[in-house]
């Protein structure tokens, strides 16, 4: 991982960011935006302008000490205290030189503790490597607490909630830091086992779960689409041919966060199916569309306003996606700086950062280079408020500008289709 010096980003106050309309931030686990605003005001000031790097650094200190203490609640404290420091600020050279004794308490936590204090270890193991990239240093961090995910995740009996964090934890560190394609491929096996216990069986009949346990199979549903995007196209052929046909099953789930996860996976495979093949035909396409077109003019009086007016938005846009191969494009701005979430592999993406770093997303987006390469954003910008203020351009300009980038968009993303070939073990990134 390429070092992350102590970039200065623009103070919120200059910094603007629209967050996109689809709900798929699914954890239990609350964002880092509702941890506490007393915590993130003590632990670093108004968003740690205030607060001098050795004051930020010596609570840090404090909490990686704490996070190792007998008392399960100050260990709690210490975690949530690590993982709001982590969204709000890069701390690169700070945790490189401590990632192994942060490692160790996350491992500590994650076997010992009991469902929020794993819960919140998971989460800070994916923070940390977000903090140091792609690279031996996360590798080995991510080496060391893998199959600690894995035990937890396969263990009917730990606890649930832990179960689901895991899942996610499992899914991002293993984007950001798993060395083998082959490893990332077994990962995905391990999620598979789960949401596909809510697929319809054979038979036609379907096993009841719990509310908890349905939210299990979505956290790992989203985490196996998560890994779908750096698939080679080999592998993207095999899933499509085992999981297309069955995922459909899943729209008629209960769980309206189950029937929004299934449909955005099923427009990301009929997106990356497209990729591999502009000519790609699906033989049930016809009930799957009338499948989506019900979902997305849901009428039924029995669901929640909230969750059909929700689930109406997402499916809109999935129903285009499968019929014309279509997505509509969300603008992320940050500071001077915008992204284009123009694909539904981006969005996916996005929507697993956003979901760990909450409203220090866009910090990252400015500052973090390993979120930045992710993104094809380029090196960090330096950027002081009255230049910010000098570069602002009227609502007319932006729309020009805006349209000219769709256009220069479109044709880079058919001239990549042209060329896309399968990646090789260690390329996946």
């Amino acid at each position: 991982g390429a070092p992350h010096r102590g970039v200065q980003p623009f103070s919120d106050e200059d910094a603007s960011i629209e967050t996109l309309s689809h709900c798929s931030s699914l954890s239990d686990a609350a964002s880092v935006a509702e941890e506490g605003k007393a915590l993130m005001l003590s632990l670093c000031g108004e968003v740690c302008e205030d607060t001098t790097q050795e004051d930020f650094e010596y609570k840090l200190k404090g909490y990686i000490d704490s996070a190792m203490d007998k008392s399960a609640k100050t260990r709690l404290t210490a975690l949530d205290g690590l993982k709001i420091a982590m969204a709000s600020k890069m701390q690169y050279e700070f945790l490189l030189e401590r990632r192994m004794t942060i490692t160790d308490s996350i491992e500590r936590c994650l076997k010992k503790g009991k469902g929020d204090e794993q819960r919140a270890a998971a989460s800070l193991a994916c923070l940390l490597c977000i903090q140091l990239g792609s690279g031996i240093e996360s590798e080995e961090a991510f080496k060391t607490l893998k199959p600690i995910f894995k035990n937890i995740l396969a263990d009917g009996t730990a606890n649930i909630q832990a179960r689901q964090a895991c899942a996610t934890a499992l899914g991002v560190c293993s984007l950001v830091a798993e060395d083998d394609i082959l490893d990332v491929y077994a990962t995905m096996e391990c999620f598979e086992s789960l949401f596909t216990k809510s697929y319809v069986k054979e038979d036609g009949t379907r096993t009841v779960f719990s509310a908890q346990t349905t939210v299990l199979h979505i956290n790992a549903l989203l985490a196996w689409t998560l890994l779908l995007t750096i698939c080679s196209n080999t592998e993207v052929k095999k899933i499509l041919k085992k999981h297309l046909p069955k995922l459909p099953s899943l729209l008629d789930s209960d769980d309206v966060n189950m029937r929004i996860s299934a449909g955005q996976t099923i427009a990301l495979l009929f997106e990356l199916a497209r990729d591999l093949d502009a000519e790609f035909e699906y033989e049930e396409l016809e009930p799957l569309c009338a499948q989506l077109t019900a979902l997305a003019t849901d009428c039924n009086k029995h669901r929640a306003k909230n969750d059909k007016r929700k689930q109406r938005s997402v499916f809109r846009d999935v129903l285009k996606a499968v019929e014309e191969g279509d997505f509509q494009p969300e603008t992320i701005r940050f500071g001077a700086e915008r992204m284009y979430v123009d694909s539904w592999v981006k969005m996916r993406t996005y929507d697993a950062f956003r979901e760990l770093l909450g409203s220090g997303m866009n910090y990252h987006l400015q500052a973090n280079e390993f979120i930045r390469n992710v993104f094809e954003l380029g090196a960090p910008m330096m950027v002081d408020s009255a230049k910010l203020k000098a570069m602002k351009i009227s609502r007319f300009e932006r729309h020009l500008y805006n349209a000219a980038a769709f256009k220069a968009r479109t044709k880079a993303r058919s001239k990549f289709r042209d060329k896309r070939v399968d990646v090789g073990v260690g390329d996946f990134i």
